[in-house]
């Protein structure tokens, strides 16, 4: 059942101009409609893979359908898409929503932390877990995130938001370019000392089993990508063959002239000279992936 839309709140940054609802279950939504200039089939990547995220045990928001009437577009002025030249309306119907992260409150989220308090985020290590599903969704844009606390805590905790790029948007399919699908500041890689960094995630994705994807691929509405039921299945098809890749394409990006992994010592699972994959690495991907 789609969440119905009550109110708007007010517009977001992003290339996709979500705009910041109110739902009748009383919860906020960053809403993303059909008609945004990015492609419709970001609703669809934004609804897959957060349910692989959240199936992997990842912390993403929870992602609903959001009917948005044709009476609450036409009189809210402010419910329009900019194509730079033009303002069209913004299209009603089944529309893609993300819980709002944390409170509408002030400094309850932040998208930016200065160093010291990026080291003592509570989940710092799900960045491990972050970067291996975006490699295996091939994510064509930079991982984002945001950082939450509740009040007289002072420790954030991260939040991945915004999955719209994965399968490389509107085009559904995998350009595996080492840079692509990583965080902007290294600091969040520093901990990862070998493949043991990247659990239980990792794993999960490896093994999840076929018929989660498949069910997650079965909630996108047909209208999200064009009806065309032969390309979702193909999406998915792809997503289960590359389970198998997952750690080759971490890999790349760990021998990258970003040099992200720098506890990741010669001697260890893998090493920063190139000396990655060993016979403990074989076996234990062998024995992992479906």
């Amino acid at each position: 059942m789609a969440v119905l839309a009550v109110q708007h709140i007010r517009r977001m940054r992003g290339g996709a101009q979500g705009q910041l609802m109110l739902g009748a279950d009383g919860r906020a939504y960053v809403v993303k409609f059909q008609n945004n200039p990015q492609h419709m089939r970001v609703l669809a990547n934004e609804l897959l893979a957060s349910r692989l995220a959240l199936a992997a045990g990842l912390s993403a928001p929870e992602a609903e359908l959001v009917e948005v009437s044709s009476w609450l577009v036409e009189n809210t002025p402010e419910l329009e898409i900019d194509l730079g030249r033009t303002r069209v309306k913004c299209q009603p119907g089944l529309q893609f929503g993300s819980r709002f992260v944390g409170g509408l409150m002030p400094g309850q989220v932040v998208d930016y932390l200065p160093e010291e308090q990026l080291a003592e985020v509570r989940n710092l290590g799900e960045f491990a877990g972050v970067l291996a599903l975006d490699k295996w969704t091939g994510n064509a844009n930079g991982r984002q995130a945001v950082f939450t606390r509740r009040q007289r805590e002072r420790r954030y905790r991260a939040v991945f938001i915004d999955f719209g790029y994965c399968f490389h948007a509107g085009e559904w399919k995998f350009e595996d370019i080492p840079l692509r699908g990583v965080y902007y500041r290294n600091d969040v890689y520093r901990e990862i000392a070998g493949w043991e960094s990247f659990e239980p995630w990792l794993t999960r994705m490896e093994t999840m089993a076929a018929e989660t994807v498949w069910a997650a691929a079965g909630e996108v509405p047909p209208e999200w990508y064009g009806g065309d039921l032969s390309e979702m299945e193909a999406l998915v098809e792809k997503l289960l063959t590359r389970r198998s890749r997952i750690r080759e394409l971490i890999e790349e990006f760990g021998k990258s002239d970003r040099r992200p992994f720098p506890k990741w010592a010669v001697g260890g699972e893998g090493s920063g000279d190139g000396g990655w994959k060993d016979a403990r690495w074989e076996t234990r991907i062998a024995g992992r992936v479906n």
